[in-house]
């Protein structure tokens, strides 16, 4: 009696049946939902976004006890943030961030546009694990950490690291300075912070000497604890000149940011252990998506 053969066609389909059953049991068991092996989006974040909290000439970092001495500032997430804040006032304030765990304070000079104040629509704090080569060692960001991003000084593109973009409208070129975007779209910003920490100093003399970026991926000897990178983005319901934009600060390139970490420290370590190093894109929960 001839024995019946399966078809090159059935064996295919056959196969193909114990792979896909051999992937859901690999993901959690035959009678759950399968989960294909690529679903981690393979990038080192989680975000908080925040909103506009108060305007004040004030900056607890460069000017602390000074009331007044700098130029408007936009505070972010931390109610409490003044020229006289520290990290004990700031930690029993509340804030307005998502998620709520972060009342950590972040703030950027004011935009103008015709000397009118511009309230920014879009303000998300994303914590990387990207610029360095070796995430998995990253530490959690130091509570009391204050870290300045930017230049307010700056005269030049080659004192700054501002970048202005426009949403929506990809091919205007990115610029250290204001960029004319389009009617329909709206300006944006973002600055990235040092993320190499000495070790030792929640501040330094000058407020930017305890930090430093990282040198062909890596951390240097002088700054060798990796924290993740903090990138400000901001975006202005604001189109058009930029003649007709400024900054309290000057121009586009002095954009600069400061933060003050106020972050649990348990909370911070859980979204670094779970999202920074392992390289998992986390939501605003620090949760894998």
């Amino acid at each position: 009696m001839t024995k019946h053969r399966p078809s090159r066609r059935a064996l295919t389909k056959i196969g193909l049946v114990v792979a896909l059953v051999a992937g859901a049991v690999v993901s959690g068991g035959i009678t759950g939902e399968a989960k294909r092996a690529d679903a981690v989006i393979r990038v080192a974040e989680f975000p908080a976004d925040c909103q506009l909290s108060h305007r004040l000439p004030d900056d607890p970092i460069v000017f602390p006890g000074l009331p007044g001495a700098s130029h408007s500032h936009d505070f972010f997430g931390n109610h409490a943030t003044d020229a006289h804040s520290d990290y004990d006032e700031l930690n029993s304030s509340t804030g307005n961030c998502d998620p709520a765990e972060d009342i950590s304070s972040y703030w950027v000079p004011t935009l103008f546009r015709h000397d009118q104040p511009v309230v920014p629509t879009g303000i998300t704090f994303y914590y990387l694990g990207e610029g360095v080569n070796n995430p998995a060692a990253t530490q959690p960001t130091p509570v009391g950490l204050k870290i300045v991003a930017g230049n307010a000084m700056a005269t030049g593109d080659h004192d700054s690291i501002a970048r202005w973009s426009c949403l929506h409208a990809g091919h205007v070129p990115p610029s250290k300075n204001f960029v004319h975007c389009p009617s329909g779209t709206q300006l944006e910003t973002y600055l990235d912070f040092p993320q190499c920490w000495n070790g030792r100093d929640l501040d330094s003399a000058d407020h930017k000497s305890h930090m430093a970026y990282p040198v062909g991926g890596n951390c240097p000897s002088t700054h060798p604890v990796q924290v993740p990178k903090l990138r400000m983005v901001l975006r202005y319901p604001v189109n058009g000149d930029p003649s007709a934009f400024r900054l309290a600060s000057g121009d586009g390139r002095t954009m600069h940011g400061d933060f003050i970490n106020v972050w649990p420290a348990a909370e911070m370590e859980r979204r670094v252990r779970d999202c920074i190093r392992p390289v998992i894109k986390c939501g605003h929960d620090g949760r894998p998506l």
